[in-house]
């Protein structure tokens, strides 16, 4: 029997786990850096099929490792396990967890023979936060010769486009008063927000298409007939490369002080999260996967060719920057519904959701096997 029967063998062997656990998650939901329950039902699941998980792992709580073999080039597979607010895992992140966990669970006894190393890391906070990016600050990746990881989507893509992106708290400070029997004493940070919101609509209409610029107010003020003298909006600031995000935060700064400047507010302007960069799909991890992919029945298409070209942004595009990465998307077989909706989260726990479990964490590991064997290490 050869290291990919071998492989096939261990994960079918723990595949309904990976099913169950995926559903767990599901069911059980945690925002970023609150993933107490999750990491340690996912952590419990591992040292179920192997040796003991370091958790808490590289100063952040919910963070864990392991790795399996002694020496040789090291491959890290991320695993994700954050949910969205109220939406729960639309994003598929139970998934993501399961397929990683899978392809290291089930390379665990060859990677010895292989003389290689895999290591699964949890990686919190991927939804707002920078998980992974506090984790390679902190050593996490160490020597890594690669790192990998796959996500649901609407199609099977297998260098997808992750653009750069930038978050912004914006605040806006006036003065309080009576709305109707003294507006002249008011000054009305809500008019500054609307202002704001005017000025990213119009900028829009000439905007770069690939770029993106959206906000949500998150305080808008309390009653009708008072001025509102304190709101709060947050925003995603969206392009493919740095130079483009660079360009359009200089406008979006813009738009903010314009807005200030016309209804005499005070503004405070932050960025409460770490900068995600593009993702860089390493050529020759994608071919693999894709060779592999076809094994179960997986016809990988390329980005160019994608129907639905989606622009999310990840703070894996800060790993691939530094390591060879891929970060392919599989379909779940769900076409009425995308990414961050509820409906994408139900259908996380259908047949097409197993089936990516599967087909991900197996499409992983035998590239893995693949660079082991044919010793591509140098050439990524």
């Amino acid at each position: 029997m050869n290291n990919k029967d071998k492989f096939k063998k261990s994960l079918d062997s723990i595949y309904k786990g990976l099913c169950d656990v995926s559903d767990w998650m599901y069911h059980n939901p945690e925002l970023g850096f609150e993933e107490y329950e999750t990491s340690k039902y996912l952590v419990d699941f591992i040292e179920g099929h192997s040796q003991k998980v370091n958790y808490p792992s590289h100063n952040l709580d919910t963070a864990f490792d392991i790795t399996y073999g002694d020496s040789g080039p090291l491959t890290v597979i991320c695993v994700e396990y954050d949910a969205l607010p109220e939406i729960g895992h639309a994003c598929g992140h139970n998934i993501i967890a399961t397929a990683s966990i899978g392809a290291g669970l089930a390379l665990s006894k060859l990677a010895k023979d292989l003389e290689i190393r895999v290591k699964l890391l949890g990686t919190p906070a991927e939804e707002g936060g920078g998980g992974k990016i506090i984790l390679l600050d902190n050593g996490a990746f160490e020597d890594a010769s690669c790192s990998m990881m796959i996500h649901p989507g609407y199609e099977d893509v297998v260098n997808p486009t992750f653009t750069t992106i930038q978050q912004y708290t914006i605040e806006y400070f006036g003065k309080d008063a009576h709305a109707a029997g003294a507006p002249d004493q008011g000054i009305n940070a809500l008019d500054a927000q609307i202002q704001l919101f005017v000025n990213a609509s119009t900028y829009r209409q000439q905007m770069v298409q690939s770029n993106r610029m959206h906000g949500v107010i998150r305080d808008g003020g309390f009653k009708p007939n008072i001025i509102p003298s304190y709101t709060k909006s947050e925003w995603y600031l969206r392009s493919l490369n740095k130079a483009g995000l660079d360009e359009l935060e200089k406008n979006f700064h813009n738009f903010v002080n314009a807005a200030a400047m016309s209804t005499k507010c005070e503004v405070k302007i932050t960025s409460p999260d770490y900068r995600y960069e593009e993702i860089n799909n390493n050529e020759k991890l994608y071919k693999l996967f894709t060779q592999n992919a076809k094994e179960v029945g997986r016809e990988m298409i390329l980005q160019k060719n994608a129907t639905r070209p989606g622009l999310g942004s990840t703070d894996m595009g800060n790993i691939s920057q530094v390591f060879p990465s891929i970060h392919p998307m599989l379909s779940i077989g769900e076409k009425k519904a995308v990414n961050h909706q509820p409906e994408y989260a139900a259908a996380t726990l259908t047949e097409g959701g197993h089936r990516a479990i599967y087909d991900g964490a197996f499409a992983m590991g035998a590239s893995i096997i693949d660079l082991a064997e044919q010793d591509l290490w140098n050439s990524l």
